[in-house]
């Protein structure tokens, strides 16, 4: 449970710093002491209101409407692929999900740093991202392989990508909710500990805006990856050894 508070608490730090990371964060290590499900319920209170917070704080810093539209309908198709698969497939191929969600998104940030999508090749494949990102989303509780690395692909100044990102994040959760209360997963109890775990998020984001502001964001980019390569060995290893 320490372990747990101290990651959520930790990844409201990186959310205010950067602007996004909870999932990246809180996803592996709640997959690794609980399960796939429990970690994706409990992150719906804070995916929804922290960004809801960050759209607000940045509205004055967003993409054109018609790009995050495309993007954020795109990412809600996705959502309900990604919960069916969430319902149908067992915990161990979940898992596995999860690790090779974090496998693909280390691979991208160690590969594509540099890289520079001009803003007419993004609208183009906008929506095929935004489905994937979904997608990633619903089944393994973190879209961001696809739709962090794409914005960070097109490299935005940090208020309009925190703002763009976030409008993504909160438009995807609108239709996970629904979609995780009809498969039954998320419960009242886990309701419950989701606004907990929004609390605890909430006390670390301003925080983390301030270092934002005093540390280059390299240095919390090379954290997350040595701290998600441990993890996903770590996850592959416990679903081996249970299957």
């Amino acid at each position: 449970m320490l372990i747990a508070l101290l990651t959520l608490f930790a990844a409201g730090i990186v959310k205010g710093a950067i602007g996004s990371g909870v999932p990246v964060l809180v996803v592996p290590v709640l997959t690794m002491l609980y399960d796939v499900k429990l970690a994706i319920a409990v992150l719906v209170a804070p995916n929804l209101f922290s960004n809801m917070l960050q759209v607000w704080q940045y509205r004055r810093h967003l993409l054109p409407l018609r790009f995050l539209a495309a993007f954020s309908v795109a990412g809600a198709l996705g959502i309900i692929l990604g919960t069916w698969g969430l319902v149908a497939l067992s915990p161990e191929i979940l898992s596995l999900g999860v690790a090779g969600a974090i496998i693909l998104y280390l691979i991208i940030k160690l590969t594509r740093r540099r890289l520079a999508m001009p803003y007419a090749t993004a609208s183009r494949i906008v929506i095929p991202v935004g489905l994937l990102g979904g997608v990633l989303q619903g089944a393994a509780g973190m879209s961001a392989p696809a739709s962090i690395t794409f914005l960070n692909a097109m490299q935005l100044e940090r208020p309009v990508f925190i703002g763009s990102i976030s409008v993504f994040f909160v438009s995807i959760t609108c239709v996970q909710i629904p979609a995780l209360l009809s498969a039954g997963i998320l419960t009242p109890q886990l309701s419950l500990y989701s606004v907990i775990a929004l609390a605890i998020i909430l006390i670390g984001m301003p925080l983390g805006a301030q270092l934002g502001k005093r540390l280059p964001h390299r240095w919390f980019d090379n954290l997350i990856m040595l701290l998600l390569a441990g993890i996903a060995t770590k996850i592959i290893i416990d679903a081996s050894l249970a299957s």
